[in-house]
């Protein structure tokens, strides 16, 4: 069964955020970036809303036709991108109290963020209730036949031993694992593009 893979405009920004949001809010890293579960989930929209923003100016943004998955990916070749508007300012409005716990989540992510041209797999997330369906799997197919055509190597981090083994079945290899404070792992991953 192929599913159908398509491209998104600006006004999917708020749907994919909360997308993200419902797939990670049980993530170990979401547990130590919202502490309060009740909270967790709108804060963690809040949060993607910004990304996913930047993504639909800056990257690409897939899903699949029904919306059960989405993808967000910016290509870094060249030049970065200017930062998302007032970020500090819009982060601290979704973030509240935990705002310097996803501070020293960018800081993380960008010093461990490798330096060659390539596309960058900020998000893969699926509704918890479709998920092992092949639906992430589709979603990176779709990107990775661009990539492998266009001889551009991906870059992730995965949040997960469950997402680890997925990316590996998907070509990345998973290098030493980087940690936010409370020992939670994070596994940079990179995938070289196959050449046929």
């Amino acid at each position: 069964m192929s599913i159908a893979v398509e491209r998104l405009g600006p006004q999917e920004t708020a749907l994919v955020a909360a997308r993200i949001a419902e797939a990670f809010v049980d993530l170990e890293v979401t547990s130590w970036l919202v502490p309060d579960p009740s909270k967790r989930e709108a804060v963690l929209a809040g949060d993607f809303e910004i990304l996913v923003g930047h993504a639909m100016r800056h990257g690409m943004v897939h899903a699949t036709a029904d919306r059960s998955g989405v993808a967000v990916w910016f290509p870094s070749v060249g030049e970065p991108p200017p930062p998302p508007e007032e970020y500090d300012a819009r982060l601290a409005a979704a973030c509240g109290e935990w705002t310097d716990r996803f501070r020293h989540l960018d800081e993380l992510f960008e010093a461990n963020h490798p330096h060659p041209d390539h596309h960058h797999m900020a998000f893969l997330a699926v509704q918890p209730g479709r998920q092992g369906q092949g639906i992430g799997s589709a979603l990176m197919r779709h990107h990775h036949a661009w990539l492998d055509a266009n001889a551009m190597p991906a870059y992730l981090e995965a949040s997960s031993p469950r997402s680890r083994d997925l990316y590996a079945r998907h070509g990345y290899r998973a290098g030493e694992p980087f940690r936010v404070p409370d020992g939670t792992p994070f596994w940079p991953m990179w995938r070289d593009p196959v050449t046929h």
